[in-house]
């Protein structure tokens, strides 16, 4: 049977071979905490290679992600599909062992990790929605839901601020069920941490409410299991364990340099290695002893046997509860959802108020939200201002794990990370709001949402300088056209009631991320008929067709569409005759073939005006050279916000004139 240190250095070996076969990567930190791995991997995580989606494994997050190699190596050995030729192929084109560990790309892989901190906060949104499933669907005798997060950590996740906005709230909720493992090597790529990172960090995990197993030797496997052990007995608050570790592990000249950090040994420091850690073997071999003793492919079977047995019996003790739990693991909309859902966007055809699209988004959610238990909403402390809430939403907290609604307090990029972290656990739906123009301090978390293609709803009110008087600091200006840069993020500007139905609908049956961007003022209804319901949802439509043949296209967005159709109506008094085409999602409607889009905007009517309270450079690719745009090119002011649309010309009447020029 291999020793410990033969297992932890047939993890160490494969990284140190990786990243020198690449000539690219981070070959310090798997050296450093093939230890602790180790001990996890073996004595205490539960997984099935043979079916990376069990839906009750236990989850691992490495955080760290530039140490990708320690996790690439678990996978291999453990048996996942995972082959040496894949290892062989670190940090190359479209192989399975990318830089960073990427989900959806590699077996096993639970999120996509680099951005530091994140991972960490993803780990906190898994822990979370563990727990709110376990409260929703285990009962007595039967723990359908009852696995771990475990997710490793540096220095540097430490450092981001995001990890004080996570930890903050996994301590307050007390999710006893997610263990950290903080590498505590002192080393950052600029060298010892000692000149830029000083904090005590066991006290100040112990302030947020962690239960902290401080200085437990990081290359120590009786140490690592007990402290292990220990945090698994903990039964009210979180736990960190504080690893001390030596990254470069086993490298004579590297170890505690930040030169093992990022770049591969060398061959002569590779050789030295092989010498300090008594391993002699070529590049990439490990031996048939170390590989049997690694495969985790039965237990992990007999594991999930287990499972099945048990859930067998839950299914004929609680036939419907299974049959949901099934359906939201799944990620399976309700069988009835889209006849549902198309007659309550019908019933928006009916409302004729002038409302604010967030509060239309709040009679949404009412209308929605109690055909979809899996939804966990929230807000970063704006919640009367987003109108997250609605008339069903139950806090969640210590007490109450059925809550589906969750005060993140003003943590925006936390929230974000976490609500990343819920939907890649599967068996939620979340959602939660700010600001738009705080997006920017979330907007990482958004782009790793879009990469991930997950199923998380960013809403976002005070879409503009239609907020008014609290002045440019609260403005958002630029934020729309930006967040339009991310791909596979739909993002969702709605003009009325009906269009914010519409836009919370395609979120919930869109398989990635939506921003849902929302007035705080109120805006008319537009006249919408039986043929928009469909059309809506393709991202733009013709909303006012022109008595004749049209000669301007007007295109707008959100509270500029009522401009925009009020506009129209007086040139044609004047016999101009305007198309208005409402666009409240560009993304989607760029995805409509090519018919449908040169039906909505017809190449040959070149003169055309876009219409939207924010930067121009958007949207010319729809109006093009010939056509005009009509927003903003500065910041804006604090005034109400009827006066800021005119000082800034968002206007009926600039926009009359506008389609007067072109026609001339």
């Amino acid at each position: 049977m291999p020793t410990h240190e033969q297992m932890a250095n047939s993890v160490r070996m494969l990284a140190v071979d990786a990243v020198e076969r690449a000539h690219s990567g981070h070959p310090g930190m798997p050296m450093g905490m093939a230890d602790i791995a180790t001990v996890l991997w073996q004595h205490f995580l539960k997984f099935n290679p043979l079916n990376p989606h069990w839906f009750d494994r236990d989850r691992f997050v490495l955080s760290n992600g530039h140490g990708s190699m320690l996790h690439y190596a678990l996978l291999h050995l453990t048996g996942f599909n995972l082959s040496i030729e894949d290892l062989k192929n670190f940090r190359q084109l479209h192989s399975k062992t990318p830089g960073h560990p990427e989900v959806n790309e590699t077996p096993g892989i639970e999120t996509t990790t680099g951005p530091l901190g994140q991972g960490f906060a993803n780990a906190v949104g898994m822990a979370m929605a563990e727990s709110r499933l376990a409260a929703e669907f285990n009962r007595d005798h039967f723990p359908l839901v009852n696995h771990y997060t475990y997710v490793f950590v540096g220095d540097g996740c430490l450092m981001e601020g995001i990890s004080h906005e996570a930890a903050s709230l996994a301590g307050i909720f007390k999710l006893n069920k997610l263990i950290a493992f903080w590498d505590n090597n002192g080393i950052s790529i600029d060298g010892k941490t000692k000149g830029w990172f000083t904090e005590n960090i066991p006290e100040r995990f112990r302030s947020y409410g962690w239960h902290v197993i401080a200085e437990v030797n990081g290359h120590h496997p009786e140490e690592i299991f007990e402290a292990i052990s220990q945090a698994k007995t903990e039964k009210q608050k979180p736990t960190l364990i504080c690893c001390k570790t030596h990254i470069g592990f086993g490298a004579p000249h590297l170890v505690d340099t930040e030169k093992s950090h990022g770049s591969p040994l060398g061959a002569e420091e590779i050789k030295g290695v092989r010498e300090k850690l008594n391993w002699h073997y070529p590049p990439f071999e490990i031996p048939q002893e170390i590989y049997e003793a690694w495969d985790a492919r039965e237990k992990g079977e007999d594991a999930e046997c287990r499972w099945r047995v048990l859930f067998s019996q839950y299914e004929r003790a609680y036939p419907e509860l299974a049959k949901e739990y099934l359906r939201r693991v799944q990620n399976f909309l309700p069988l009835d959802w889209h006849e549902k859902s198309k007659k309550q966007l019908e019933k928006t055809l009916e409302d004729k108020n002038n409302l604010a699209t967030r509060k239309a988004s709040q009679k949404s959610l009412n209308m929605l939200a109690p055909d979809l238990p899996e939804f966990m909403g929230g807000s970063a402390d704006l919640t009367g201002s987003n109108n997250t809430d609605w008339s069903g939403s139950r806090v969640f907290n210590a007490e109450n794990r059925t809550g589906n609604y969750i005060h993140y307090g003003v943590r925006e990029f936390g929230m974000s990370a976490i609500m990343n972290g819920m939907a890649l656990h599967k068996g939620i739906i979340p959602y939660g709001g700010t600001f738009l123009v705080f997006s920017d301090y979330a907007r990482n978390a958004v782009r790793m949402a879009a990469l991930m293609k997950q199923k998380v709803i960013f809403v976002y009110s005070h879409d503009s300088i239609g907020l008014g008087e609290d002045g440019p600091t609260h403005q958002a200006i630029e934020q729309t056209a930006s967040l339009r840069l991310i791909p596979h993020l739909h993002v969702w500007r709605p003009a009325d009631f009906f269009e914010t139905m519409a836009a919370w609908q395609s979120a919930v049956e869109y398989q990635g991320p939506t921003c849902l961007l929302l007035t705080r003022q109120n805006i008319a209804p537009q006249m919408h008929t039986q043929m928009h319901l469909e059309k809506v949802k393709r991202g733009a439509y013709i909303l006012r067709e022109s008595k004749s043949d049209a000669e301007i296209i007007f295109v707008a967005t959100g509270s500029e569409v009522q401009l925009a159709v009020k506009a129209a109506e007086i040139l044609e008094k004047e016999n101009i005759f305007v198309r208005v085409v409402s666009m409240p999602c560009c993304e989607i409607f760029l995805k409509q073939d090519l018919a449908y889009q040169e039906r909505i905007l017809p190449s040959d009517i070149k003169k055309r005006i876009a219409i939207e309270a924010g930067v121009k450079n958007f949207w010319y690719q729809f109006v093009g050279k010939e056509g005009k745009i009509i927003g903003l090119i500065e910041f804006g002011l604090s005034a109400p916000a009827e006066k800021l649309f005119e000082y800034f010309g968002l206007t009926v009447e600039k926009m009359v004139e506008a389609g007067r020029e072109l026609c001339r």
